[in-house]
């Protein structure tokens, strides 16, 4: 299979875990009415982006019913799904999980966010993830019947190395949920999602929370998908909203014949290496 549907869920995400859950089940279930191969969620869907919040939300993976409902959906609508991230708790530990969820509703990758969003634009936004959260150090690349996928989450799109590892080690798609804001997001998103994308000639994907005026946080939106020419192909405003778009693989293949950077590499003089 080289052509894949996919759905950006751009949901409004508000201080009510179930009904967070309820919007996402909604456009999940919108989304394999459409006969989608693969679903994707924003970044914190359960959960407003606040520390004070990712305390609260938190969930133990074992017994989260978020995960739980989104396991369901899956194994439902055969269709796999990332959910785009949680608040997920580990002993006294918290992380920014992303986890990925196969046609049985299976788990099958998990990512742990390794680059912690930590800012102080002056005068605009100062966030400091690591006040609350841990860093995760895994890389994420997933086999999928499409073939290998690679999940960062947010902040971890700025870092070319990633990307590269994960494309080195056979990722086709990027996929980043994240929640840049209205600082950050009018300045890089697309910029960078048009790189990681061009870098490494393969498609790469964001889906963010929709803009809720009314909460401390405010989301860019945005969601994206940029194809291995580093061009946008399917792009949101800031309002909630669902959009599927088709990817075609083989594009890559095309792409990376006509233009072969990967290979032109100077391996000789510098490559980047995964510890």
């Amino acid at each position: 299979m080289t052509k894949i549907k996919i759905a950006l869920c751009q949901m409004n995400v508000v201080d009510d875990k179930e009904e967070n859950i309820n919007t996402a089940s909604f456009m999940i279930e919108e989304s394999a009415s459409e006969n989608v191969d693969f679903i994707v969620l924003p970044e914190m869907f359960n959960c407003p982006y606040s520390n004070d919040k990712f305390i609260e939300y938190g969930e133990e993976e074992k017994d989260s019913p978020t995960l739980s409902k989104i396991s369901s959906l899956a194994n439902e609508n055969n269709v796999y799904i990332l959910a785009g991230s949680i608040p997920e708790k580990e002993g006294d530990k918290l992380y920014n999980t992303s986890y990925l969820f196969d046609r049985n509703g299976e788990i099958i990758a998990k990512h742990r966010k390794m680059h912690l969003f930590d800012i102080d634009v002056k005068g605009k936004i100062t966030f400091k993830e690591s006040d609350v959260l841990t860093a995760g150090n895994d890389f994420t690349i997933a086999n999928t019947e499409f073939g290998k996928i690679g999940i960062g989450i947010c902040y971890d799109v700025r870092f070319p190395e990633l990307a590269r590892i994960m494309v080195e080690n056979g990722a086709l798609i990027l996929f980043y949920p994240g929640a840049f804001n209205m600082t950050t997001g009018p300045a890089h998103w697309e910029l960078l999602f048009r790189s990681r994308a061009l870098d490494n000639q393969v498609y790469c994907v964001g889906v963010a929370p929709a803009l809720n005026e009314d909460a401390s946080y405010h989301s860019f939106g945005h969601s994206i998908i940029t194809n291995p020419w580093g061009e946008i192909i399917s792009e949101a405003d800031e309002k909630e909203n669902l959009i599927i778009s088709e990817i075609d693989l083989s594009e890559i293949k095309k792409i990376r014949e006509e233009l072969p950077l990967l290979k032109n590499k100077r391996e000789d003089l510098y490559e980047v290496i995964e510890k």
